[in-house]
């Protein structure tokens, strides 16, 4: 017998050991071993083939001969064995019951089916897994049927026959089982499903109008707030184009999310023309006190209009005039309503609304993009990192109109965002329903979430002035006098980032205290901290508290930051924070659970707690001996 357990290998360092043994009784002992043991296929393969190895180099004759064949000829049966399995869809040994249910459901082939059944039930013949298997059969089998046409309704129960009947769409074939229903059992619970099934898929050559009743006149015993908006209407076979974007300015400057935004309108906007043949161009909205000045700039950044309203009252944001100008000039020429703009502001535009319309996900930006789509009578995707546009296949029989249709929605803006689990992205879509039209589609864009684009300034543009007088009742708040608060921290500039996150539970100060240590070691280091801390009921110490304080948060709702380096302590890898961090060149986890999120998306992982691994990385920085082995040294786990 060998003394190599082939527990104790992987399967590469087994290989290795397999290159210095020549007997086949040794080999045939750690064959037995690697089954009683670990029963890895990909180990058991290699010792067969180190079997066969063998056994092409002995002679004829000889007693090593002998010994070799009685060996080879078991091996050649696994071997058969094993190739039988190899050419099943799925190898049922290879699955446990909670695993097999899922993995089964991809199989449709009913002579596949009956081969599995066979192995499950000349290998480890578990009664649970037959019954799924045969279960698998009998679905496929009558799927299969119902494709054919050939369903005896009298052969089905009730509730098998509903599910017979979502295979077949021919209204004909429908028909053809009712009639036998009818004719046989004429069961009122089956004809009924027959019939629903018919409704379902008959094609009418007109869809039933659906009268749509105002809610005022609906519920007259409600209250109706909103009946006075005479905006709030959706526009009866309206035309949309362009894209518009909304660009921010602050203390007079042009803030980076709207540059960033007009380089991703841009983007998408040329791809939408080259697709869909047009020629709709991105707008860009300015509105406050002294913008137009921008006009030069927003153009360079990719806006192929400018369209903006200049009064020295809008020196600062109002929620009332910026969402009443920027609904103004969306809806310039439409109808129901009437622009407060001459009938000259329209004439560079041949359409009533917007196709889209974007927005920052800033204090301001928020505000505006949630009144502003809401007096167009449309929706909103809020805090979006990702924006494109492609058609949408919908099932749902509030949009579609019929239940069991099925509509394709051409030029649909998908906004994607995080979602409230906060380890998943949600995609939301702005669609219409057979009664109205939801236009413009709105988002507002997360700072940061796009690149910020090289401005091109031989790029040419049209500049059109929005005018009209203010309404005093705009503007019933004014403010007498301001005092501009401390910009607070700002981490994006810095070519290292530490994180702290809630891995410092079981010593928060201290915790706090290695993160700001190692953040000093790097020559333009800053902290930053995860929402967990923000939020957290921790206690600090008075010296590390204020490197806790919101102004320091990374993250959808905090800052977005893109280092050379990025090193997260203790952060389990919410999609919330991933949004703030994602873009870092290199991006460093130190974590103790190695199934933490942050795993999936760090170039290296440190399986360790971060009170030992942070000092250990301080000291070698300062030593000056830190690289990617030291980073890796005695923490644990390495992806790369």
């Amino acid at each position: 017998m060998s003394d190599i357990d082939p527990g104790e290998h992987t399967v590469e360092q087994l290989q290795d050991e397999l290159a210095n043994i020549d007997s086949p009784r040794e080999l045939e002992g750690l064959l037995d071993a690697e089954k009683d043991g670990r029963e890895r296929k990909t180990a058991q393969e290699a010792i067969r083939a180190r079997m066969r190895e063998v056994g092409e180099g002995v002679e004829e004759g000889t007693e090593t001969e002998g010994e070799y064949r009685e060996t080879a000829d078991d091996v050649e049966s696994e071997d058969a064995e094993t190739t039988a399995t190899d050419d099943l869809a799925l190898d049922p040994s290879e699955y446990d019951i909670a695993e097999f249910g899922p993995a089964i459901k991809d199989v449709d082939d009913p002579d596949e089916l009956e081969a599995i059944l066979n192995a499950e039930r000349n290998g480890e013949g578990r009664d649970n897994v037959v019954t799924l298997i045969e279960s698998r059969i009998e679905k496929v089998s009558e799927s299969e049927d119902s494709e054919d046409g050939d369903i005896d309704p009298t052969s089905f129960s009730t509730a098998e026959l509903g599910n017979a009947l979502q295979g077949i769409d021919d209204v004909e074939r429908l028909r053809e089982v009712l009639e036998a229903e009818q004719a046989g059992e004429d069961r009122g619970a089956a004809t009924n499903l027959i019939q629903k099934r018919i409704d379902s898929v008959q094609e009418d050559d007109e869809p039933e109008e659906i009268e749509v009743v105002p809610p005022e006149e609906k519920h007259p015993d409600l209250d109706h707030p909103t009946a006075d908006k005479q905006y709030v209407k959706a526009l009866e076979d309206g035309v949309y184009r362009d894209m518009w974007v909304y660009c921010e300015t602050q203390a007079g400057e042009l803030i980076d999310v709207s540059k960033e935004m007009l380089g991703k309108a841009r983007e998408l906007m040329d791809t939408y023309n080259d697709d869909y043949g047009e020629d709709e161009r991105v707008v860009a909205v300015l509105i406050g006190s002294d913008v137009e000045k921008h006009a030069e700039d927003v153009i360079a950044y990719g806006a192929d209009v400018v369209a903006h309203h200049e009064d020295e009252g809008l020196e600062r944001f109002q929620h009332k005039p910026y969402t009443e100008l920027f609904c103004d000039m969306a809806r310039a020429g439409a109808t129901p309503g009437e622009s407060r703009g001459s009938e000259a502001e329209t004439d560079w535009r041949a359409y009533d609304e917007p196709r889209y319309t974007v927005f920052p996900a800033t204090n301001n930006g928020r505000d505006l993009s949630a009144l502003a789509q809401g007096e167009l009578d449309s929706g909103l995707a809020s805090d979006c990192s990702d924006l494109y546009i492609e058609e949408a296949m919908i099932s749902n029989p509030v949009k579609t109109g019929r239940p069991g249709a099925k509509k394709e929605f051409e030029r649909v803006l998908h906004m994607k965002r995080p979602d409230f689990s906060g380890f998943e992205y949600s995609t939301i879509l702005c669609l219409d329903n057979p009664t109205r039209e939801f236009h413009p589609q709105g988002a507002s864009v997360i700072p940061g979430s796009f690149d910020l684009p090289e401005p091109d300034y031989d790029r040419e543009g049209e500049v059109i002035e929005h005018d009209g007088d203010l309404d005093e009742d705009w503007l019933r708040v004014s403010v007498t006098d301001h005092d501009r608060l401390d910009e607070g921290v700002d981490l994006a500039g810095h070519d290292v980032v530490v994180a702290m996150g809630r891995g410092i539970g079981d010593s928060p100060t201290e915790g706090m205290e290695l993160g700001i240590e190692l953040s000093e070691a790097f020559a333009d280091g800053a902290l930053g901290v995860s929402r967990g801390i923000v939020t957290g009921s921790y206690e600090f110490a008075g010296h590390v508290e204020r490197y806790t304080a919101e102004e320091r948060q990374i993250g959808e709702t905090g800052q977005v930051v893109e280092p050379d380096l990025y090193i997260a302590a203790g952060i389990s890898g919410a999609v919330q924070h991933k949004v703030g961090m994602d873009n870092s060149e290199t991006i460093v986890a130190v974590n103790t659970d190695p199934d933490a999120r942050i795993r999936d998306f760090s170039d290296y992982f440190i399986e360790g707690d971060l009170f030992e691994v942070l000092p250990e990385l301080t000291a070698a920085l300062k030593a000056g001996e830190l690289s990617s082995d030291e980073i890796a040294a005695d923490g644990g786990a390495n992806d790369d």
